[in-house]
């Protein structure tokens, strides 16, 4: 899928993502990348970049990134566990975030997500999802 189509998909409702600012900026065979501001949409109340947030970024490349893996026809990938290492405090500008494939299986994917600052390349946040991928109910009509 070129990055193009993406943005098209995911501009197709309203989400967190687009609350949080979140964009995604390249796709490849390799990775997913997008970034996020450091705002007041994006901090915590000490001025620095919310852990959440980096979650939020996270979980967004990462669910991205797998569903760009299987036929939305067929599957769809839900997520089953998310964990963060928050590394660096950022108060402002933006982190860029790149999901790169851990495993990739028939029934669960799992992606490592690298935050960095955008300016310095400073690493602020390791995170790792795991996905699920299930089945989707066949089209059409059932018989009786």
């Amino acid at each position: 899928m070129t990055l193009e189509a993406i943005k098209r998909w995911t501009a197709s409702r309203p989400t967190l993502a687009d609350a949080l600012g979140i964009e995604i900026t390249a796709v490849t065979a390799d990775y997913l990348e997008g970034r996020m501001p450091v705002d007041g949409r994006t901090h915590q109340p000490m001025g620095l970049l919310h852990g959440g947030a980096s979650v939020a970024l996270a979980e967004t490349l990462g669910s991205l990134a797998a569903a760009l893996r299987v036929d939305p026809a067929k599957h769809a990938c839900v997520g089953l566990e998310i964990n963060a290492n928050h590394l660096r405090g950022v108060r402002d500008g933006w982190v860029v975030g790149r999901a790169t494939p851990v495993h990739v299986g028939r029934s669960t994917q799992v992606w490592e997500i690298r935050i960095s600052h955008e300016e310095t390349g400073a690493l602020v946040c390791i995170s790792r999802i795991t996905m699920a991928v299930i089945d989707l109910p066949a089209t059409g009509t059932s018989p009786a």
